[in-house]
This record gives C-alpha cells, structure tokens and sequence, in this order.
C-alpha cells in the first residue's frame, strides 16, 4: 500500500508548486517509485499562465516533467459547493476514488494542498479532512524571510496545530523555501534583486528543529535566476508588440535596467540577460546595445517605451546586431509605466517553460533530505534508474573519479560556460586550451567570471613539446617532425596528444568540429585498448521510466559478426559503469529461429559469439526491437527468453538501423539522448553535436570523467 505525504503550506506565498514537484525529483532519485495528487484546484493567480486546455498549473507541470498523469483536481469552487449542501462525506469519496487512482502503482504519494486565503474560508478545513482521510503524514512548507526566528517557532507550532487532533495525522518535518528572499521594492523589477544573505541559523536557533519536535526536511535558498523569464513571456504578459524576434523564445531576462542616460554612464548596464528599457527616440542607447551584442554580449533584448519608434535608417545600421538574436520590443506606455509594469509582473512560472520548471525541480530536490524521508517512510530502493537517477548519479560517480579532461575548443563560448559548471559542482578538473585573456573575454560577455584556479593551457607555450613524441607514436606510418608541428597547429590534436601522453585522463571536443576531427586523430595516437576489436559508441536514452543503452549508432557503418558481439559487450561494460544492469539484446527484422538470410545470419553469429566471450552477461538475439522492449510481445514472439521484454541494451545491426532508430525515439518521443560515448579506446574521447546546449557539454565532460575512471580500474589504459 503506498505511504502518503501531504504538502500543506503556511502562507500564500511559500512556493508549494515548486517544493512539491522538487520533492518528487528528489524521492524519484532514490529510487522510490512517486505518484503526484493534487485534490483540489485554486483559482489561478493573477498572470499566471495555465496550459492549453486549461488544466492545474501543478498537473501541467507534472505532465511536462515527468510520465506521470495524475487525475484533474476538483475545482474549488465546486468543493465549497458540496461543503455548503452537507456533503463532506461524498467529497471526501471522490478524493478518495481519485487518489486510488494515482497510488496503486506507486510506493509514496506526494500530495499538494490548498493555499491559505483569507477569501477561501474553507482551505484550512479541507487541508485537514483530506490529509484525515488519506491518511497521510504532513509536512509544512514555509517561507521564513519576513519573520524572525521566534515569529517563525509560532507561525509553525499554530500551523501544524490545526493537525494536531489525535485523529488525524503527524507533522512529520518543514521545508523552508525562498530563505535570504529581500523585501520587495515597490518599482524594481523583481528579478533585479539579490539575495539576502544574512539569515538565521534555523537548524539550531529554531526551538521546533533543536528540540526534534519537527525534521527540518530541506532549506531552500531564494534564487533570483530561478524567476529568470524569457522575452516572449515578457511579450506575452504585457502584450507588447514585437519588432524583433531575435531569440525571444531562448533569452532570458535577469535584470532590468531603465536607460535615459549618456552612453558614458550606461555602459555598466550592457551586461548579458539585461532587458533594456528606452524612450523609442533613444537612437544613441539603440546603438549602444547592437555595439554590445556585436561584441558578443547576449543582452536579453530592447523594450522601446512611449509609442516611438527609432529612425529605418537606424534600424538598418543595427541590422548585424538584430542578426545576433537580438529581441525587440515594443510598448505605447511611457518609460515609467513600463518600467512599473515589469515591475509587476507575476513570478509564477509558465507552463510552456520546461526549462524554469526543470531547474526549478532541480535547485529544490538538491536541497531535501530524501534518504531520511525513504527511511522514515520504510520504502525500499527499486532496482531502477529513471533519468533523473541517472543524471545525479552520473554526477556523484564524476566527482568522486576526479578527472582531469581536457577541452580544445576553448574559445567556444559553450564550452566556456561548461568548463565553470564543471568547476564549479567539481565534476571534473577542466583543462581549456587557449589564450586566458581570451577565455575569460569570452567568460565576461556571457555574463561569468573565469575562476583563477581553472586550468587553461595557452597551446602556443606547448605546442613544441609534443613534435618529439607524436613522430614517435606515428613513425610507423613516416611521420616527419614538420608536418607533426604542421597537424599540432589544430588543438583537437594537441589536446589528443595531452591524453594520449597521460597527461590528461580525457578529451571532450565537437562542439565547433566534426565528428572525424575529433575521432580520427583519437583513433590515431590513443588507439583502441586490448580488449577492444573496434570502436564503437552508445547513446544513453533517457526514457521517461528508465535509461536504456543504443549502440552502435555513430561510428561502424557495416559490422562483422566478429565485431558487432564486441560492440554488444563494450557496449554492456558501458552500462554497468553507469549503474544500468545490462540485460542486451541484439535487433535484428527477425525474432529467434523465424528468419533467415545474411543479415540475420550476421546477428544470430554474433550473438553466439558474446555469449560466448562473456557468459555472464545476459545476451540474447536475433530479436525484434518490440520483442526485445515489450514484455507482452516478449511472450508471444520469444517465450523463453530471458532478454525479451527486459532488455536495457540495444545493439543495432549496423550504422543506418542505429542511427535511424535513435534519432526516430529522440524525436518522436521527445527523448533526451547523451552520447555519443565512444568506446573502445585505451583512454576517453568524446564527441559532441555541434548544436550541443551547455547542459549537454557538462554531462558528456561527467560522462568521460566516469569513464576514465572504469579504464583506470579496468587496467585497459
């Protein structure tokens, strides 16, 4: 039977949507299987951005995030209505029919409650039946930033008193959301605010916590970036007309900063993520910006205020710096009224936003304290890795590895910002080869500041000292020292070099290269491992339930028997370093014994051929791709496997069925894939798509570092 939690707040303003969809992130993983319930439903807040059909913001959000899809809650207004006829009893049946619903597969319901409104008499008093009646446990969510320590110990003693009837449930622990949020200020845009960092010691000074009479269950600090919007939220909430899209849909707006200055004193405001709001006659602030934009500053945009619009020979002059993405808008009202519009404007996030709502999830679940909750819930680990899992244990086994990988593409705005997340979360021990002046150029325009201790390797200081060995290691194919020096001159080769001498444990590169820049002069001076026949690649594909390994789907055009079962057990090796168990099944058109012909010839041999080599994997083919996915068709076409219908690894026949096939998922299902992952090779290089997104560069980076790590212990380097 699952274990309830209900999430009830203390104030309007204590962020429970975010705290709960954190909550789920965090118990997902755990490894605890988590379904989301949602009774009833509020009236939207003002400016708050509802889905397309309407729905609960909260069920919106679950269903963009997450696999789930929870029941549509009843409306408030509805439930007052059955209140007010005297039927609480058959209310409380409905909630209780729904909920079945949801927890019937699921070992922990997280519950979301009403909001307390002083307009709303009746929140409270449902809040209390529902959690009664569910029986649930409850835990508090409060926003500390307005009271004192001691105002907190009241408003949270009065709060879980409304639970406290010995009928109805415990107050198990508080979550403490928004802490160091500053006061707001009646004409500054919101997000131009910084965090207050003098807060309380609540652990320790809070009497609730020290005496144990509550868990304090998470503090979330306030993060301004997190009410980040983008341009065309802006646009849409205050329906102001678009001049220039630009990349409104991408650009997000941290601060914003009213300029009627001389261009002297407004130069400090030309930052990156700054919304620049100007009288439309401004010609001279309008310049300014497309300076900074074709300097490589990604300002969030230009809000053009009083119904004027700048000169078309203006305009034209700008026409490079539009082209750099550059949003603009424009607005009938004055610079004031703008100015206090943006001011206003709701910080609920929108639903279309998938974004904000994941790096929401994300900066609230890395703040609970999920493993206490699993103990104290007596839920067991599942043995299961859904994507989130897979990505913070991805993260954990990164840091723990410690890794120096080196980036050739230093310059790369990218991978810039790769390298500071990287260093920042200590995923790796990043190495950029460049120029530093230049890298922390790049750095500043981005709106980051390169951290001294960040390693960056002016290649033209090195260059020279790697001729010597790269003869050597290509001697055999008559390598002369000048045309050494001559390939040296690409950092992808250098960088190649670093790794292949040792001096680094990995290279990540591709984001500005192709494919064969980064694999052909690995596959040169690194060279394959002794274990390795090939080298091949795996994508991890982040399915809603589960990751699940595709190889190979990048580099073997056409593989042999002899190397697709050498494919199908590095690419087995490749997910048991991951934490995935590998259950591998080889596709083929045919299923067991029922077809014939070369190519299922080629499979059934190389099946044979795995096993053989590694008869302690489970390997099992020829299988079809739905006999190998689908338990139901497992039974039907492969009854006596045990692969089908279990299978965590898919080893494709060759390079057009695999790359196909995953980019067919990718798309279709909205899957995010990371890879490829070369394999094979005695120490790691990885390549990146050239459209890779910042996130993407940060876990291929933590994706080598593991896998120097498993070569290291593997003795293959």
């Amino acid at each position: 039977m699952a274990k309830n939690l209900f999430i009830a707040p203390t104030s309007l303003d204590s962020g429970l949507t975010s705290v709960c969809l954190g909550l789920l992130r965090s118990l997902d993983r755990v490894g605890v299987r988590v379904g989301f319930y949602k009774p009833f439903s509020q009236p939207a807040l003002s400016g708050e951005v509802r889905g397309e059909t309407g729905e609960d913001t909260s069920v919106a959000f679950i269903k963009a995030r997450s696999p789930l899809t929870p029941p549509n809650p009843i409306s408030l207004k509805e439930a007052q209505k059955q209140l007010n006829k005297g039927h609480s009893d058959l209310l409380m049946e409905t909630v209780i029919g729904e909920y079945h619903k949801v927890a019937s597969t699921v070992d922990v319901v997280v519950i979301e409650g009403l909001v307390p409104d002083r307009t709303e008499a009746y929140v409270a008093r449902l809040n209390v039946e529902t959690a009664r009646n569910l029986g649930a446990e409850v835990i508090l969510v409060a926003n500390p930033s307005d009271v004192t320590v001691a105002e907190l110990d009241e408003h949270l003693d009065f709060s879980a008193r409304l639970f406290a009837d010995p009928a109805d449930p415990d107050v198990i622990g508080v979550i403490l959301n928004k802490i160091g949020e500053p006061e707001r200020s009646e004409f500054s845009p919101r997000i131009n605010d910084a965090r207050n960092e003098a807060v309380p010691d609540y652990a320790n000074e809070c009497q609730v916590f020290s005496s144990g009479r509550f868990r304090l269950l998470g503090q979330i600090p306030w993060q301004p970036e997190l009410l980040a919007p983008r341009v065309s939220d802006i646009a849409r909430d205050l329906c102001a007309p678009v001049l220039h899209e630009g990349q409104m849909q991408t650009r997000r707006v941290h601060r914003v900063s009213v300029s009627a200055r001389t261009i002297r004193n407004m130069t400090e405001t030309l930052r990156p993520g700054t919304l620049i709001v100007t009288p439309g006659d401004r010609e001279d602030i309008m310049l300014a910006a497309a300076v900074a934009a074709l300097n490589g500053v990604p300002l969030a945009g230009l809000m053009l205020t009083g119904g004027l619009m700048p000169d078309e020979r203006v305009i034209e002059l700008c026409r490079r710096a539009l082209d750099t993405g550059l949003p603009v808008l424009h607005a009938d009202t004055n610079t004031y009224e703008t100015a206090h519009r943006l001011a206003n404007l709701s910080s609920a996030i929108p639903v279309d936003d998938p974004e904000r709502i994941e790096r929401a999830m994300e900066a609230v679940a890395s703040q609970l304290d999920a493993e206490w909750l699993q103990q104290h819930l007596r839920v067991e680990r599942k043995d299961r890795l859904s994507p989130p899992a897979f990505r913070h244990r991805l993260s954990e086994r990164a840091r723990a590895a410690n890794k120096r990988i080196v980036l050739p593409e230093g310059n790369e705005p990218r991978t810039v910002q790769a390298a500071i997340i990287c260093h920042q979360r200590t995923l790796a021990r990043c190495v950029l080869i460049g120029n530093r002046d230049e890298i922390a150029a790049v750095a500043r325009t981005q709106g980051l500041t390169l951290p001294d201790d960040l390693e960056v390797i002016d290649p033209n200081q090195i260059r020279k000292h790697y001729v010597e060995p790269m003869v050597q290691l290509r001697k055999h194919k008559g390598l002369a020292p000048d045309m050494a020096e001559a390939m040296l001159e690409d950092n992808v080769v250098l960088g190649t070099m670093m790794v292949a001498l040792d001096e680094a444990d990995g290279l990540v590169s591709g984001a500005v290269h192709t494919t064969a820049n980064t694999v052909r002069p690995a596959l040169q001076l690194i060279k394959t491992h002794d274990r390795a026949r090939v080298v091949s690649s795996v994508f991890f594909m982040l399915l809603p339930e589960q990751v699940l390994v595709y190889g190979d789907c990048a580099i073997n055009p056409d593989p042999n028997a002899e190397e697709l079962a050498d494919i199908a057990i590095q690419s087995a090796e490749s997910a048991e370093a991951f934490g995935i168990e590998p259950v591998v099944a080889m596709i083929s058109y045919s299923t067991g014994e029922s077809g014939t012909g070369h190519d299922v010839e080629k499979v059934r041999e190389a099946t044979r051929i795995a096993r053989e080599l590694r008869p302690d994997l489970l390997i099992d083919g020829p299988l079809q791709y739905d006999a190998a996915a689908i338990e139901s068709v497992a039974r039907a076409k492969a009854p006596n496997s045990k692969v089908a219908g279990k299978a965590t690894v898919f080893i494709f026949p060759d390079l057009n069925t695999g790359n196909t096939t995953y980019k067919a998922v990718q798309r279709s299902a909205n899957v995010v894939s990371i890879g490829p992952m070369l394999q094979g090779l005695r120490k790691p290089v990885n390549d990146l798509s050239r459209g890779a997104l910042v996130d993407d560069i940060v876990f291929t980076i933590a994706l080598t570092a593991v896998q120097a790590k498993q070569v290291e212990d593997a003795g293959l380097a």
